[in-house]
């Protein structure tokens, strides 16, 4: 049994360790409440721009299929996998659980004879996609606390030229979308060619009420609605991915405030047990002490 003074050095650590994991706690729930007003002031300026992009691409008509984002490839050879990660782990399952989707989704792929070509934001990401012995055509860090619409603009970028130029023939993106503190979504999406992702007017838009798909007044373009596709195009790729990086944020935030909970409420359950276990060692110490004393007494009798 260990002594007295090895438990009560254990219990000593285990609150230096409940210390921590409760700063972590306090702090990641304070930024998720940020990156959750966030997720709340975009969400209706992305539904807005996704809205308004299908209407331009329908009013357009066969115009818009000219559109080099908004035309299919003859083939999908290379199909483009962009994982949203964080930068940091303490979080429980909430970056591997991105990863291990990617990694099915590159088997699939691999089924039907299609190349997947990685692209990863976050350390965690990047680390993990180059551990598996994956090779990157693009990592971009630094910024999953806190994303940047200029940091959602520079991956898009590299994603369209990639599309444009026929490196990729499809893009697909993978993050975790935020519902609460306790439950972050796995979600796949198709990024490119944009008449795959639901916005060339062949399916409804889900964030929309029965009423909104009734009947809608008539919109005049001014320039026409080719041009004004041209220019929505680009925002749309960039919003879609900055919605994902600002969803992301705030599930890890909510993810690493549960994981820190936990941890906090496990250090707690270990305090006791050792508590328990030097008080234990304090009644032998003290039983034998008796015993000696008892012993000692009768010898001298």
């Amino acid at each position: 049994m260990p002594s007295q003074r090895d438990v009560k050095n254990r219990i000593n650590s285990v609150k230096n360790i409940q210390k921590i994991t409760r700063a972590m706690e306090m702090v990641a729930a304070a930024r998720l409440r940020r990156a959750e007003q966030r997720i709340t002031a975009l969400r209706p300026y992305a539904q807005a721009v996704r809205r308004m992009t299908r209407q331009a691409a329908r009013d357009a008509g066969a115009e818009a299929m000219r559109m080099p984002l908004l035309r299919e490839h003859d083939s999908e050879r290379r199909v483009g996998l962009l994982l949203i990660t964080g930068d940091r782990g303490l979080a429980g399952g909430f970056n591997s659980q991105v990863i291990r989707a990617g990694v099915r989704v590159a088997a699939e792929l691999s089924e039907q004879r299609r190349e997947p070509v990685w692209y990863a934001t976050g350390r965690r990401g990047v680390s993990s996609v180059s551990f598996r012995g994956y090779e990157l055509s693009g990592s971009y860090t630094g910024f999953a606390d806190r994303p940047a619409y200029a940091d959602a603009r520079a991956v898009a970028d590299d994603l369209i030229s990639g599309y444009v130029d026929g490196e990729l023939d499809r893009v697909e993106l993978i993050y975790n979308s935020y519902v609460s503190p306790l439950t972050q979504n796995v979600t796949r999406e198709t990024l490119l060619p944009i008449s795959q992702a639901s916005i060339s007017g062949q399916e409804e838009d889900e964030d929309e009420s029965p009423e909104q798909q009734g009947p809608q007044a008539l919109v005049n373009y001014e320039p026409g609605p080719e041009e004004i596709l041209q220019r929505l195009v680009p925002d749309y790729i960039e919003i879609s991915i900055y919605r994902a990086l600002v969803e992301s944020a705030a599930g890890f935030f909510g993810a690493q405030m549960t994981a820190m909970r936990n941890a906090s409420d496990n250090a707690g359950e270990l305090i006791t047990s050792f508590t328990l276990q030097m008080n234990r060692a304090r009644q032998a110490e003290i039983t034998q002490e008796i015993m000696e004393v008892v012993a000692g007494a009768e010898g001298i009798q």
